[in-house]
Order: structure tokens, then sequence, then C-alpha cells
């Protein structure tokens, strides 16, 4: 079982609004082969919303209480982050899933690159608030463009 950002499905829970779809995690979705969650609407952010990005670190040093989530206007929203990803880890959980694919450089979903907490499009490496956490509790996470890029490759038999 697989866990994916219900964005990738269709699910219309970005912070503008809109989703990020794309067929082939539909697919496994419809399949029955995946569950999906959006932590930052599990978390209790409304949507549309005001883009937020973590600031001091990545999604670990907000686990650990070094860093925060703050919105564009300075609103601090990482209560929202933390209770998303717990719920978000609950949910993988009792799916069975064992690997999570996160959309990338999201500050709750992002793997390998966040962005740096200034709002201007400047990337850190690291992960976002979710995907530390199911990572530090043994799913293997990756994000959709490396996802796709396998799915490629082994249809090129790569």
């Amino acid at each position: 079982m697989i866990l994916i950002s219900a964005c990738l499905c269709g699910c219309k829970c970005t912070y503008k609004g809109t989703s990020h779809y794309h067929p082939v995690f539909y697919k496994l979705y419809k399949e029955g082969k995946a569950v999906v969650a959006c932590p930052e609407r599990l978390g209790g952010l409304p949507v549309p919303r005001s883009p937020a990005e973590i600031v001091g670190g990545d999604g670990s040093s907000v686990l650990k209480g070094l860093a925060r989530v703050i919105t564009k206007e300075g609103r601090d929203v990482t209560p929202c982050f933390l209770r998303g990803a717990k719920e978000t880890l609950r949910i993988a959980r009792d799916a069975g899933a064992i690997v999570a694919v996160l959309k990338s450089r999201s500050p709750s979903c992002g793997v390998g690159q966040v962005y740096d907490g200034t709002f201007s499009g400047n990337l850190r490496g690291g992960n976002g608030v979710t995907s530390a956490l199911l990572k530090e509790y043994g799913l293997a996470i990756m994000n959709d463009e490396e996802f796709l890029l396998r799915q490629e490759e082994m249809k090129e038999g790569l």
C-alpha cells in the first residue's frame, strides 16, 4: 500500500485551491493500491490559504521544536502542520502503507528539498514536516517527480 499526497490524485487542496493531478497517481488510488492524505487540510488549514514555508530549518527541525512554519504574512501555523503530519502518519499506519509519494517542495510533503523560508522561490535541502515524520517512523518516502521518473525508467527497461 502507498500513501499519496491528495493533491496528486486531483484533490483541490493546495494553498491556491488547485491540485497537482497526475493520472498515474489517480490510477493507483482508484485501483485500491493507495490511500490519500493532505496533511495541511488534516491539520485544520483552509483552502485556499496563505502560502507557508519552514523558517529556521526543515521538517526535522520543526519536529524537534527548532524551526517554525510561518505564512507569508507572518502567522505561525506550526501546530497545524504538526497535527496534520501526525494524522497523516495515522492514516498511513492504519492502511499498512510502507511507501509515501509526496508532493515535491511542499512544507508538509517535500522530499529532499523545501522552500527556504524567505518566500523568494529559493530551495534548501531537507524534508517537509510530514515527510520527516513518516521517514522517522520507517516509511520509505519519495517525491512525485522521482516516482514518475522511476516509472518511466521501468517502462524503458533501464
